[in-house]
């Protein structure tokens, strides 16, 4: 939900991207506060290695995990957002915020609910696996769309222990099959290998403020 304080996001980012039926969407939601050239990165090996048509980057309202203290006003972190995300095939969007959803579960429901005939995957940084058990509804989000898990630094081995990649081992496909793995029927999940960056918004806040 749009806070009282934030100042006027402009109409467009709060309307959900178009995709024509038969299209492969990559949706990588987060707070970005601030987004960096690592969630740059997670995008763009998502959009190649996907073999993606467009990528949503979803600037969310607030994560109901992390304190929203230190939390930017979205129109800072969409404008911020547009900067960094350079490749036309990525859209940057709040439309979580018109749309008045908190949680990943919901968005992703909205999101097929509007979009039949569009192929998706939902895309996640390894850092996040490790409490991914933790979201609302976690499970319903596995079994919603297949899911792109783009490799973090200091968690490249830490994932194959958490709960998520425990729970559905089943469902892991090869690496090699990820241009298909938006085709798939949910679950389906891959973990990708590829550059990382050392860069994370927390840091970057800290040495704001140093």
């Amino acid at each position: 939900m749009l806070s009282p304080s934030d100042p006027a996001v402009p109409s467009h980012y709060l309307h959900m991207p178009h995709a024509g039926k038969g299209l492969a969407v990559g949706l990588f939601g987060g707070s970005f506060n601030p987004p960096h050239a690592g969630h740059a990165l997670v995008a763009e090996i998502a959009l190649r290695r996907l073999a993606l048509d467009q990528l949503w980057w979803m600037v969310t309202p607030g994560n109901p995990l992390k304190s929203t203290r230190e939390l930017a006003p979205l129109s800072e972190r969409l404008q911020q957002s547009e900067q960094i995300a350079k490749n036309p095939k990525i859209k940057v969007s709040a439309f979580e915020a018109a749309h008045h959803v908190r949680f990943t579960a919901d968005t992703l429901a909205l999101v097929k609910a509007r979009n039949p005939g569009v192929d998706f995957v939902w895309i996640m940084g390894a850092d996040s696996l490790r409490d991914f058990h933790r979201w609302q509804r976690w499970r319903q989000i596995v079994m919603t769309f297949p899911i792109a898990v783009i490799d973090r630094p200091g968690a490249t081995l830490s994932f194959l222990s958490s709960v998520v990649a425990k729970t559905f081992d089943y469902a892991r496909v090869d690496e090699g099959d990820a241009p298909r793995l938006a085709r798939m029927k949910a679950p389906a999940w891959t973990f990708i290998h590829g550059p990382r960056s050392s860069l994370s918004s927390s840091a970057i806040r800290k040495a704001a403020k140093d």
